[in-house]
């Protein structure tokens, strides 16, 4: 048992806190309360299994079993994220070009990732708009 919790993920401190209280005053080989296993579950589901296993010294099948089977009913729901990057390989990268127009109201010039033929194509387009 850890009395220090600074190698414990800031995210998982509350619960890993709460373990620890009880541990602390559990007596003889009293199970781990039902309200704990469903907060260490939540964490289970959002962080994975193996790290919240580590920090907060919980058996992973149990654990495991506890994150597949969800929030119980009246609990609240988990965070979607709010920012996925994508990035893309270097193959999918569209070729980068540039086309200048000149005409009677003056210069046009328009950098454009994508193939020369729809860069030729939107130019003329927008052209045609202000000219």
């Amino acid at each position: 048992m850890r009395g220090d919790d600074s190698g414990v993920p800031v995210a998982m401190r509350s619960v890993y806190r709460r373990l620890q209280k009880w541990r602390s005053k559990r007596k003889g080989r009293a199970p781990i309360p039902e309200s704990l296993w469903i907060a260490a579950g939540e964490l289970a589901r959002e962080h994975g299994v193996n790290p919240v296993s580590r920090a907060l010294g919980l058996e992973f099948n149990r654990l495991r079993q506890m994150a597949e089977a969800g929030s119980p009913p009246g609990s609240r729901k988990r965070k979607l994220p709010v920012f996925v990057e994508v990035i893309a390989s270097p193959e999918a990268v569209a070729p980068q070009c540039a086309v200048e127009l000149e005409g009677k109201h003056g210069k046009l010039r328009i950098e454009w990732r994508g193939t020369a033929s729809e860069l030729a194509s939107f130019s003329r387009m927008l052209w045609e708009m202000i000219a």
